[in-house]
């Protein structure tokens, strides 16, 4: 591997997993991290053989004990162009028999889903009786990948729909329950407003324009208390009744 293949490797964990690195390149630091840290607590509870519905590049896949772990995604141009999906779908049936699959995982898809009863439906249909199904849903968020964009959940109505479905929530989390909520907000912003279509030119404008909100940010959020009504993501551990 040389030199410029190793930064770029660097520089893509530092995107979804907490570090010193990550403090000073990724504008999204806070809640990544958060997520990192919960996904990784939880992992072990995600045995088997694992769909992850709307994949993406497969972040977490590291993470989980899984003895199969196939991706899943819309099949579009563009998906099957940038994601690592292993199964592509139409966006209505999962393409699996039931009880397929010991665990589900759903990354920060959830909001996307316009019809999610029927989404859900599918997700109890492919698990297997007593599965695991881990999922994260953003709560305080600014619209993204628009126009499919439908929803924010809070933990009640998570919970509710859940029970709806026929899964029994075992244990619910709040990523980044305190002042770093803003701090996110702003650095956010600055990454929407700044962004170029230069990578080198953005890894600037975070270096210099965003890593002293993220340092600032774990700052406060040691100093001040944490306000568990006012958060960035729900963590989920659920298990089919």
């Amino acid at each position: 591997m040389t030199v410029g293949e190793k930064l770029r490797s660097l520089y893509r964990e530092a995107q979804f997993r907490p570090g010193l690195l990550a403090v000073f390149v990724n504008p999204f630091y806070f809640a990544r991290g958060g997520l990192y840290r919960h996904i990784r607590d939880l992992a072990p509870e995600v045995r088997g053989r694992t769909l992850d519905v709307g994949c993406g590049r497969k972040p977490y896949e590291s993470l989980f004990p899984a003895s199969e772990y196939v991706g899943l995604e819309l099949d579009t141009p563009e998906n099957r162009k940038h994601k690592k999906a292993d199964v592509y779908y139409d966006g209505n049936v999962f393409p699996f028999p039931e009880a397929d699959f010991d665990s589900v995982v759903i990354n920060e898809v959830f909001e996307h889903v316009f019809h999610p009863d029927r989404f859900l439906s599918e997700v109890r249909r492919v698990l297997k009786p007593g599965g695991a199904l881990l999922m994260t849903v953003p709560f305080v968020w600014d619209e993204h990948e628009a126009p499919w964009d439908y929803a924010r959940y809070s933990s009640f109505g998570l919970s509710a729909i859940l029970a709806k479905h026929g899964f029994q929530v075992e244990i619910l989390r709040k990523s980044v329950d305190d002042i770093r909520v803003v701090f996110q907000m702003i650095t956010g912003y600055i990454y929407k407003k700044t962004a170029t279509r230069s990578p080198y030119i953005n890894i600037l404008l975070t270096l210099l324009l965003i890593a002293p909100f993220n340092l600032l940010g774990e700052l406060f959020g040691i100093l001040l208390p944490n306000n568990e009504d006012l958060y960035l993501d729900n963590v989920i551990l659920a298990r089919k009744s």
